[in-house]
């Protein structure tokens, strides 16, 4: 009898480089078992590359697929990142220690020899750099247990290579942000129609980021709802304890309306197209006369008239009537 394949734990993506490290384990005769992972700021069909169709590119490379939700705790980790934030709101290096605390439990529970990514050495400017993939591998407890096999030639011996599990010539050597590699790869591999490059989370977008850090600047522990609101709208920063978001299409609306808590005051004109608008926090109320103009503003109602805006807040609507706000009034409170 042969004998049974080795298994192996590969963080899955769902971008190039990820398929190519399955393909690349696959090829040597492993059998990869996959682990996906999402938070509130990076979803497996966001669109937005690492994480587009997911469950597909599991069945196109032939692997089990477990799916891994950091919820609750990814928000505690944002608090305080143990090794802090990059350009937007983006703890790299912490993230990417909680996935491969992940992809331990299931290399555990599976009894499979490593895990691998499709981390490149250099492609990405806080957490692929030598110092950090180090660093992620001791506070996850996996020294020499990650196995990188794009650039895996290039970084130091791990415990699969020292063991006789793979050898060192059946690795990458492939460094930087050039995909031209990856792409000659794809096609060996037969990965037609291989996804752009470019990350799915939200929080290395700088609008984004700004709007994150104002979240957790005025929240002690933000919400999952609360995070879902920073998906959306124009926002603005009333004071302290107040914020206020003002949709920007009929998407949008419907998703500001969907999100409200049964404390929030939503606002909307009332004969005329525009947006719903949003105001949430503890002196919201203060505000309803202000919102209300701002509301009209991006509405389709005639600029130097009073129009209705429609107020409903623990499902009791009122009306009051409001004009056009003057844009130097609110704009300084734009985020």
């Amino acid at each position: 009898m042969a004998d049974e394949k080795k298994k192996v734990v590969a963080l899955l993506s769902g971008g190039l480089d990820s398929q190519l490290a399955v393909r690349m384990m696959q090829e040597q005769g492993f059998e990869v078992s996959a682990v996906a992972i999402k938070t509130p700021f990076c979803d497996f069909d966001c669109g937005r590359g690492c994480g587009f169709e997911i469950r597909e590119r599991a069945d196109d490379l032939n692997v089990n697929l477990k799916t891994v939700y950091l919820g609750d705790e990814y928000i505690e980790m944002l608090k305080h990142p143990k090794h802090g934030i990059g350009a937007g709101f983006n703890p790299c290096v912490d993230c990417r220690t909680m996935m491969f605390d992940a992809a331990k439990k299931h290399m555990e529970e599976i009894g499979a020899e490593f895990i691998i990514s499709g981390e490149v050495l250099g492609q990405r400017p806080m957490s692929q750099h030598a110092p950090s993939l180090r660093t992620i591998e001791k506070d996850s407890g996996l020294i020499g247990k990650i196995v990188r096999p794009l650039s895996a030639g290039l970084l130091p011996e791990t415990d699969p290579e020292k063991n006789g599990l793979i050898k060192r010539e059946n690795l990458g050597m492939i460094k930087g942000r050039t995909r031209r590699a990856q792409l000659e790869m794809a096609k060996k591999y037969g990965i037609e129609n291989p996804p752009n490059a470019g990350g799915g989370c939200l929080l290395t977008d700088p609008t984004f980021g700004l709007r994150a850090k104002d979240l957790f600047s005025h929240t002690e522990t933000p919400t999952i709802n609360d995070i879902d609101l920073l998906k959306v709208g124009r926002h603005f920063r009333l004071d302290e304890q107040t914020k206020f978001v003002v949709g920007r299409n009929k998407d949008e609306n419907e998703m500001i309306k969907a999100i409200a808590l049964p404390d929030d005051i939503l606002l909307q004109a009332r004969d005329h197209m525009g947006p719903v608008s949003i105001l949430r926090g503890k002196n919201a109320d203060m505000h309803v006369k202000f919102a209300s103009s701002i509301t009209l503003r991006y509405s389709d109602a005639p600029k130097g008239m009073q129009s209705t805006i429609t107020i409903s807040k623990n499902n009791i609507t009122n009306e009051i009537t409001a004009e056009h706000a003057e844009e130097e009034s609110y704009i300084k409170f734009r985020i």
